[in-house]
Formats: structure tokens, sequence, C-alpha cells
């Protein structure tokens, strides 16, 4: 075995290919700029999560919600527990809603790089009930995934595929609803992604055109752009965002988009386990006229 130190780097070289070699699922396809445009913000929202951990592998999870506009009191409540040495994973979920969720996941049992969920959800309010049957299937180059979703409207199925190579990317993603007998949803997207830069352009229906670049400029600062429009339309959505680390236990966010919307975001770790974001939205068009929006989240684990 080469142990030298250019031995070494090679072998890192080859791993790091390895893992890179399988692409990510289609609904990731660009989440890095989705990240730096979307966490450490909760615009108009009172935020608390909770997150614990047995000793026997039992994880609980619960989250509580107040919109500052509405008052309206939202909660969540999610117990995991993963029996790893047979690649079982059950989730039981409750929310204030009143609506009750069942999952089990099996994975990497049948084949390696095989995933199936049966998720069921049911509301004892209105007796609504729905199920899913998830499937998804990873190897270099090649990332499926096929679910078929029954509820009160009927059956649908959701079926999604994107294969990598060298760093590009293609994907689709389509739905098929058995009561129409016909595709309602035919979506495209291509991309390219290395460690530090990631560009990724989608085509939904046809009509919906997208696009955003990601770019980790060095080790604390993050920037991403995104732009949409839609066929017929002139007018383009284009909004820019970035992050920086300030240290190992602060960081600052900011974005804004061409409607002169500004967001700003602060997120500082208290101690270990006990985070804490504040989060501001202003019009720019209307600094003076109020309507501003403020977000506090807190965020214990333990």
């Amino acid at each position: 075995m080469d142990i030298d130190g250019e031995g070494l780097i090679r072998l890192s070289w080859k791993a790091v290919a390895k893992i890179m070699a399988v692409p990510p699922t289609y609904v990731d396809l660009g989440k890095s700029a989705k990240d730096v445009f979307t966490k450490g913000y909760g615009f108009g929202l009172i935020k608390l999560d909770l997150k614990t951990k047995s000793e026997n592998g039992l994880e609980f999870k619960s989250t509580g919600s107040a919109n500052t506009e509405t008052s309206k009191v939202s909660g969540a409540l999610e117990t995991k527990y993963k029996w790893a040495e047979h690649g079982l994973t059950f989730t039981e979920k409750w929310n204030t809603d009143n609506t009750l969720g069942t999952e089990i996941t099996l994975e990497d049992q049948l084949a390696k790089g095989l995933k199936l969920t049966f998720d069921s959800s049911f509301s004892p309010n209105t007796g609504k009930k729905s199920g899913k049957i998830k499937s998804g299937y990873k190897r270099e180059h090649i990332n499926l995934g096929c679910d078929v979703h029954y509820d009160i409207n009927g059956t649908a199925v959701h079926g999604a595929v994107v294969v990598g190579y060298e760093g590009w990317l293609a994907g689709y993603q389509m739905t098929f609803e058995a009561g129409k007998n016909r595709v309602t949803q035919s979506n495209f997207a291509v991309g390219y992604k290395t460690d530090e830069f990631q560009l990724h352009t989608n085509v939904n229906d046809g009509t919906e055109f997208g696009g955003s670049i990601y770019q980790k400029v060095n080790d604390k600062l993050e920037t991403a752009v995104n732009l949409a429009w839609t066929a017929g339309n002139s007018n383009t959505r284009f909004g820019i965002a970035a992050k920086y680390q300030i240290d190992a236990d602060a960081s600052f966010s900011a974005k804004v988009n061409n409607s002169s919307l500004v967001g700003l975001g602060y997120t500082q770790t208290l101690k270990p386990g006990v985070k804490l974001t504040l989060s501001a939205l202003l019009d720019g068009k209307n600094i003076n006229a109020g309507g501003h929006k403020l977000g506090l989240g807190l965020e214990f684990e333990a």
C-alpha cells in the first residue's frame, strides 16, 4: 500500500471523486443557492425549535411558531427511531392541524443504494386520508426516484431522474395523474457542480424558466444569484444573496431582489446547543411607510 504523501493525496482525490459521482435528487439541484436565499431568515415569525435524542437513539423534534401578522400559532411534533442494523427508520408526526403521520423507511437492504418509504397521514377532524409509496435508487452517475401518491383526488405518480458526469448534471421530473390520464407536470433541468461553484437552469412545463449561480468565494463567504421569468410575461424576477461567516459562532446573511425587498439575517450560537436567529425584511420602496417584517428564532438541541 502506498502511504507516502503523494499517495495519500491521490487516495483522497479518488475518495472525493467517488462521493461526487452520485448526483443529487432532482429537488436538490441548485440546493446550495437556495440555501443562501432561505436559511437564516424567518420573516414575520417567532419560532422555537427543540431537538433532543435519548440514549437508545430515539429522536424528538418539536417546533412552534407564531405569525406576527395573523397571530396564528402552529406547532408540530416528530419522533424518529433508527434501527441501523436493519436499515429501518420509523417516524411519527403530529401537528396543530391535528394531522397524524406515520413513515417507515427501508434503506440499503434489498439493494445497495435503494431506499423505500411508506408514508401515510390521517386527519381525524376531516377524515381525510392519504398515502405515499416512495422509492429512490442512487449509484454512480445516476439518481432515480418514483413516488405513488394516493388520496381522495385519485392516484398520482411522480417520477424523476438525474444523471451526472464530471460535474455536469441533467434531470427530468414528471407527474402523471391517473384520474386525468395525462402528464400534468413536466420539468427539465441542466447544471454544473463543483465544491466551490454551481450553475443550475430549469424549465417547468415549458412556461416557467429559472436559473441560479452559487459561488463559494472562500471559507467565510458564500454568494448566490437567481432569476426567473414566465413565457408571455416580460417581468423578470431577479435576486442576489450572500452569507458571511463572522466566526465559528456567528454569521450574517443578506439578500435583495428586483422588487427592492431587502432581507437581513443574523445567527448567533449562544452556547453549544443554543442558537439565536434574528431577521428583518425591509421594503426598499417604502422605507418610511412601515409594514416591514421582523423575525425571531430560537433553536435548542441536546
